[in-house]
């Protein structure tokens, strides 16, 4: 389990409201798909695709690591980390179950991935969304994260966004 508590707090377990985030293992994976299939299926008809984390192999992904469940003790939520080229922490995916969306699951989520940022000394957050998910967009800047690209990447009009981390208190 990972500590998401006050700054320079390590080790331990972050449990508010007993909810622990903390490293995807094998049993994980279905729950895994299985929400992300949930928590993405409601964007297809507006983009007219599958949004590429339903596609994604969670399996493979789980073993190579950086992928983490909130679970209390069932997964409500999944964020998958993934080191940039450019020396950045790519939020490859962050998804809540759909019944759990607005309870501030997906901002704890985004909270961890600063800290890991933070622990790993990398100084950016990256992420991408499509342009379409506007809804998501305005959620990612209302918590810091500003756009710095358009593209079409693998059929996806994706926005890019990235979010500055901050240094852990010595």
């Amino acid at each position: 389990m990972v500590d998401l508590g006050p700054p320079g707090a390590r080790g331990g377990v972050w449990q508010p409201a007993a909810v622990a985030i903390r490293p995807a293992g094998g049993d994980d994976v279905e729950s895994i798909s299985a929400l992300v299939e949930r928590a993405y299926s409601r964007w297809v008809p507006l983009i007219g695709l599958r949004p590429a984390p339903m596609d994604a192999d969670y399996a493979a992904l789980v073993d190579e690591g950086d992928v983490f469940v909130l679970a209390e003790p069932e997964v409500v939520g999944v964020l998958v980390l993934r080191p940039t080229d450019a020396g950045a922490l790519m939020v490859e995916n962050v998804a809540v179950e759909p019944d759990r969306q607005g309870a501030g699951l997906g901002p704890r989520l985004l909270e961890f991935a600063e800290r890991q940022a933070a622990e790993r000394e990398v100084r950016e957050l990256r992420l991408y969304t499509h342009e379409r998910m506007t809804e998501n967009i305005e959620r990612y800047e209302r918590l810091g994260w500003t756009e710095y690209d358009r593209l079409v990447e693998q059929g996806f009009a994706r926005g890019f966004m990235r979010k500055q981390v901050s240094a852990l208190p010595a």
